[in-house]
């Protein structure tokens, strides 16, 4: 596996990757929501939003070999596997864990921020791809470019705190043909936007996107999910 570094969040040390947790749950977001899923978290992550739930990966964690995250992730005998975070792409070595997970036989998906470069990422890997809305505190990270790395093998994410994100979403999708290039997302903040609101604004507008809650939370609440 190629050594890689993180710029500081959550950086591979000797090869090696820092990891959160691995553990098998029901898949909550995108298309493959439902899907029973071995998740294999990424400690570090560059951006600060206002309403992550997942503040406990941003340090800390274990470095594994790769070899060891492979064995690991067998272990549940699941074909299907989410590589997250944090932000996982924030370690360089990521791109290895991605390959070798493919190479391995698994369906494999990443959920990435969006604000760093996609590009790399091994095309047989499905990436899940937030948009940060204005409401998060860090749109000012999107990075732009990789809207045209999307595919129909993709996705792309909006999680939306307002009506404010709401049309802010709705007009970077029209600017940049997202919605021609691949399946969208829309989701509401917990607590912060009514769902069945969110769900008449898309009726009302006739986009095409697929609503969703976040499936993990609804079955457990705020726990992690397992």
């Amino acid at each position: 596996m190629a050594a890689g570094d993180a710029g500081g969040h959550g950086a591979a040390v000797d090869g090696k990757l820092r990891i959160s947790e691995i553990f098998h749950s029901i898949q909550g977001e995108s298309s493959r929501v439902g899907l029973p899923t071995v998740f294999v978290r990424l400690t570090g992550c560059p951006l600060r939003c206002v309403w992550c739930d997942t503040e406990y990966a941003f340090s800390g964690g274990e470095s594994f070999a790769l070899s060891e995250i492979l064995a690991r992730v067998a272990a549940f005998d699941c074909g299907t596997v989410c590589v997250t975070g944090g932000e996982p792409l924030a370690q360089k070595a990521c791109l290895s864990l991605l390959t070798a997970l493919c190479d391995a036989g698994f369906s494999v998906s990443l959920e990435t921020s969006g604000a760093l470069d996609i590009a790399a990422v091994d095309p047989r890997v499905s990436r899940i791809m937030d948009l940060k809305a204005p409401g998060s505190g860090e749109d000012a990270k999107n990075h732009w470019p990789n809207c045209a790395q999307l595919t129909q093998h993709d996705e792309l994410k909006l999680v939306l705190a307002s009506r404010a994100d709401y049309d802010w979403a709705v007009a970077a999708c029209r600017q940049h043909r997202l919605f021609e290039r691949c399946p969208v997302l829309f989701s509401p903040v917990q607590g912060q936007l009514d769902p069945a609101l969110l769900a008449q604004w898309v009726l009302e507008d006739r986009l095409p996107v697929r609503f969703q809650l976040q499936l993990h939370k609804v079955l457990w609440g705020n726990s992690k999910g397992r």
